[in-house]
């Protein structure tokens, strides 16, 4: 394994804050905020938190401009596909698929960034990929998705966003963290603005209810991106850091059930549930738990 680097704990932390964030988002999407919208602003906060890494330094390398917009246009293409995936799809089915990308990370450091990984940390990430299918197993809904169709978009967002995280431990290093993620970042607002059209109402037309709720989770959103693709930046290890990144399934789980029983939702199969999601943390915790 590595020498010891803060990857785990940092990844761990920008997990904790995705499944905060994505509570705090569900709320502003309650109150009318709408997906794409959503994307949008959260790309522009992100982009003006990751100003913030310019102290960090770095060289500029005008012949090279093509690494950070490739790299910005990876980010928002994972993030459209995605929420594609769910707006056409089955979530039930899209989330699993998307923790493939565990595995697509480590796949693609060893191909393409010529990185030796043991055995153990493969290990770890098949048994992280299955603890996410488990923490994201929902009961059969009524009405038929195209599976197929599902399982396509969300493979391709999983695989675009792998790319997205090994550019960034692979091009990073030439440019500086202070340098590259900035403009990286930057280059995804702009390319953000092609998710206009998709908007169903103009921005001024969200409720101000939802806008407190939409600009928190932007933020935390915005912050988790900053400390997890910094943390890749600056240390690489983005199969290792993907693995402890993981957890943000469990937390998920976690803060959502927390919520429901506050509520004093639940239904018959909330034991069985239960059940199978208990199972996943179990090998979430086992994966994290070898990388220890």
């Amino acid at each position: 394994m590595p020498a010891p680097t803060p990857t785990i704990p940092l990844s761990l932390l920008a997990g904790f804050l995705y499944a905060v964030a994505a509570v705090v988002l569900k709320r502003s999407a309650e109150l009318g905020a709408g997906v794409w919208r959503t994307a949008f602003v959260a790309n522009l906060i992100c982009s003006l938190l990751f100003l913030g890494l310019l102290p960090l330094g770095g060289e500029l390398h005008p012949a090279l401009w093509w690494q950070p917009l490739v790299t910005g246009a990876c980010f928002v293409a994972g993030q459209w596909l995605t929420f594609t995936a769910f707006e056409q799809g089955d979530v039930s089915v899209a989330t699993p698929v998307l923790g493939v990308k565990i595995l697509l990370v480590a796949s693609l450091v060893t191909w393409l960034g010529g990185e030796s990984l043991p055995a153990r940390l493969w290990l770890a990430a098949a048994i992280a990929t299955a603890g996410v299918a488990l923490l994201n197993r929902r009961p059969a809904e009524g009405g038929r998705h195209d599976i197929g169709r599902t399982i396509l978009i969300a493979g391709a967002a999983a695989m675009v966003f792998a790319v997205f995280d090994v550019l960034v431990q692979l091009w990073s290093p030439r440019w500086g963290a202070g340098r590259f993620l900035p403009l990286t970042m930057g280059a995804a607002a702009v390319v953000s603005f092609a998710l206009v059209p998709r908007f169903r109402a103009p921005l001024s037309a969200i409720d101000r209810a939802a806008w407190p709720w939409l600009l928190a989770g932007s933020l935390l959103i915005g912050l988790q991106s900053v400390i997890f693709v910094s943390t890749i930046a600056r240390w690489g290890q983005a199969a290792l850091g993907n693995v402890a990144y993981s957890s943000r399934g469990l937390w998920t789980v976690v803060l959502a059930w927390g919520l429901a029983r506050r509520a004093g939702a639940g239904g018959g199969a909330e034991g069985r549930l239960l059940a199978w999601r208990l199972a996943g943390a179990a090998l979430m915790m086992s994966a994290i738990g070898l990388l220890a």
